[in-house]
């Protein structure tokens, strides 16, 4: 009984317990102290070594930075090479004008676009089809005109230019309009005689590349003919009875380009928007003048100062003399060799000015808005103007004793005030409901979402979208149909932002100077090629199925090529308003112009791509994917490495694509560089290098124009 019960511990043997357990508990912290302190002095010589190698590191970075940075600039002057050769295509170009003798004028002088618009006020009479002849040369001049005004940069235009360049276009574009509504009274005076047989009224349709006619002459006065439809064509109206017994004409002008909107938004950058990159730009160009000035003043002063005591000897032998005249002619090809180096400097700060403005964002947002008010910093307007017009029917034709007798009105063409400004009748809305119409959407144009109707306000200047209602689109006939309050200049518009942010890119070389550039969006894949200074577009997948476009095959310099696509829907452009309607990942400028010109310059032999974790890098830095790539095959596993670039300093990261998380730590036995150029040319190969240092200026300039206008770092 005794020996089943539990043994009582005495104090003393308590004591010992807890001494005991004390002790162990002092020596598992004695031991844990010890490896803390163990694996801190481990952790602090980790510390050490690294700060140690990285020190080192960017001791040699800065022992070889110069070197670098002048190899950079020397790799960099097929910039400044690329725009002496687009003057001198110009100043071509201009040359071949002035020896066709064609008639047609240099949009360029004032003195022959004034004599050429003179010209054409004074002729009269022309019929549609030969104001439409004639606006094939009068588009091809306000183009030349737009070019003039996009290639040339805002620091190299004198505001006279400018001024007289846009002057002409609003001329141009003005009289063009007046043109086609002068054809229109022309044709509609012969209503009578065109008129068709079954109906008894005029119908005609006038179609060209440029230009679509849609005319309808209410000669029966019908009051149940209230449904037009141009024949072989779903376009037309659904009139109310008040029109359908009037003596009035439809007109549909629509034309295939938008001289409406353009009056008012679309220009290029003024001089106060630029005024903030230019000028600093300029003072750096100042004081390169200054600083190669006085270098030529010098030197010329030193070979004058040599000349001088040449001719103060006495020259005795002619082998002096020859050396004398060397010494002077190589003293003229010197001081030849600083004026150019001194142009180049100056054209080099000049295009840096240029490309800086393309990545330029706006600090302040455009003023704006009413209610119903478009945009046209965040919508753009696709398809071209539909210029809907009732007409007051003129006065017909008659043959009289075998004359044609035509009343002619001084007036002109006279518009149809539809609903009238006064009305006695109380049920205004019974008696002038709004109109229904139906058009056709441009065949070339991609919308990727329903599109949106805007009317053009004449008063404000601007589109709006009120006074127009149920709208319905059929994107498989191409048509949309809506109800019309009152006619006027009608467009369809589309975001332009809704290609954008972009979810990847990449850039890759396909051939000697040529490139192909991958832009895949949510809605669709774009592929553009790039060689020489030509850009095309290869081809485009909507939701993974390939589109045919028109402009697919058509090679055009980088300017032509982006009006083109933005035309055709596919904008991939952003603006320098464009970030505040996008969420972005914004880059400081002069670092995201610094990669894409280093990435153009490596472009023949290296590909490039996006990295997500570009997103994850402050403003000050950017990251992507690269690796060499010297055939056209692609590997299924292509072997990137990930670059980090923060303008001045390269280097390439330990993560990969696939890694957990961002570090900035760095790829075990390599270093980082000042350029990007010496960065991969450490683990490229020798004919990966050849390759780049032989690449065409040109082509070098096209690839880094797209690359500037696309923003991929900042717009991905």
């Amino acid at each position: 009984m005794s020996g089943s019960k539990k043994k009582k511990i005495t104090k003393a043997e308590r004591l010992k317990l807890l001494q005991e357990e004390e002790e162990r508990r002092l020596k598992e912290e004695e031991e844990a102290r010890l490896k803390h302190e163990k694996e801190e002095m481990e952790r602090l010589e980790m510390q050490r070594i690294e700060k140690e190698k990285w020190n080192q590191l960017e001791a040699k970075d800065l022992e070889r930075r110069n070197e670098e940075l002048e190899e950079l600039r020397l790799l960099e002057g097929c910039f400044p090479e690329a725009e002496k050769l687009k003057q001198e295509t110009r100043l071509l170009s201009q040359w071949e004008h002035y020896l066709q003798c064609d008639g047609s004028p240099d949009p360029s002088v004032a003195q022959e676009m004034n004599t050429f618009i003179s010209l054409w006020k004074e002729k009269t009479n022309e019929t549609f089809e030969e104001v439409i002849e004639k606006s094939k040369v009068v588009l091809n001049l306000i183009e030349k005109l737009k070019f003039i005004l996009l290639e040339i940069s805002p620091c190299d235009l004198q505001d006279k230019d400018i001024i007289q360049y846009k002057g002409s276009i609003l001329q141009l574009q003005e009289l063009l309009h007046l043109k086609f509504n002068v054809a229109t009274e022309i044709l509609l005076r012969q209503a009578t005689t065109l008129a068709d047989l079954d109906s008894g009224n005029m119908e005609k349709i006038i179609k060209d590349e440029n230009v679509t006619l849609y005319v309808w002459a209410n000669l029966k006065k019908n009051p149940r003919y209230r449904s037009v439809r141009f024949s072989e064509t779903q376009i037309g109206f659904e009139i109310p009875r008040i029109l359908a017994t009037s003596d009035i004409a439809l007109r549909l002008l629509h034309t295939h380009y938008d001289h409406v909107s353009t009056l008012h938004l679309v220009s290029t950058p003024s001089k106060e928007d630029t005024s903030s990159v230019t000028e600093s730009v300029k003072d750096d160009v100042d004081n390169v003048k200054k600083t190669i000035s006085k270098e030529a003043e010098e030197k010329s002063k030193q070979q004058e100062k040599g000349s001088h005591l040449i001719q103060e000897e006495e020259i005795k032998v002619e082998e002096e003399q020859g050396d004398i005249e060397v010494k002077m002619s190589s003293a003229e090809e010197e001081s030849e060799a600083i004026k150019c180096e001194l142009e180049m400097k100056v054209l080099s700060e000049t295009i840096l000015a240029a490309q800086l403005l393309l990545v330029e964002n706006l600090s302040e947002k455009p003023e704006f808005f009413e209610d119903n008010m478009v945009d046209l910093c965040q919508f753009t307007t696709l398809g071209g103007i539909y210029h809907l017009d009732i007409l007051e029917l003129p006065p017909q034709c008659k043959r009289v004793k075998g004359w044609m007798i035509v009343e002619i009105r001084k007036e002109g063409l006279q518009k149809y005030t539809y609903p009238p400004e006064t009305t006695e009748d109380l049920e205004t809305e019974n008696a002038f409901p709004p109109i229904e119409v139906t058009l056709e959407v441009h065949e070339n144009v991609i919308f990727f979402e329903d599109p949106m109707v805007a009317r053009w306000d004449a008063e404000g200047k601007h589109w709006r979208t009120d006074g127009i209602s149920n709208v319905f689109y059929k994107p498989k006939e191409r048509l949309v149909t809506f109800s019309l309050e009152t006619f006027g200049p009608l467009t369809l518009i589309q975001d332009a932002h809704i290609n954008m942010p972009y979810q990847s890119w990449e850039l890759r070389p396909l051939d000697v100077n040529k490139v192909l550039l991958t832009v895949t969006t949510v809605f669709t894949e774009i592929q553009i090629q790039i060689k020489e200074n030509l850009c095309m577009l290869s081809s485009i997948k909507l939701r993974d199925k390939k589109h045919v476009s028109i402009l697919e095959g058509k090679w055009m310099t980088p300017i032509p090529f982006i009006i083109a696509l933005k035309e055709a829907g596919l904008n991939i452009f952003p603006t320098r308003y464009s970030h505040f309607y996008v969420i972005i990942n914004n880059k400081v400028p002069l670092v995201e112009v610094k990669a894409y010109r280093q990435m153009a310059l490596l472009s023949s032999a290296f590909a490039f791509g996006w990295s997500k974790w570009n997103l994850l890098c402050n403003s000050t830095k950017v990251v992507f994917k690269v690796r060499e790539h010297l055939t056209e095959e692609c590997t299924e596993t292509p072997n990137w490495a990930i670059l980090m670039f923060s303008g001045d300093r390269a280097q390439r990261l330990k993560i990969t694509e696939d890694s957990e998380a961002f570090s900035e730590a760095l790829k075990e036995e390599t270093e980082f560089h000042s350029t990007l150029y010496h960065m991969l040319k450490d683990c490229a190969s020798k004919e990966a290098m050849e390759k780049v240092r032989s690449s065409n200026c040109q082509f070098v300039n096209s690839v880094c124009h797209m690359l500037l206008s696309t923003r991929l770092l900042s717009y991905s």
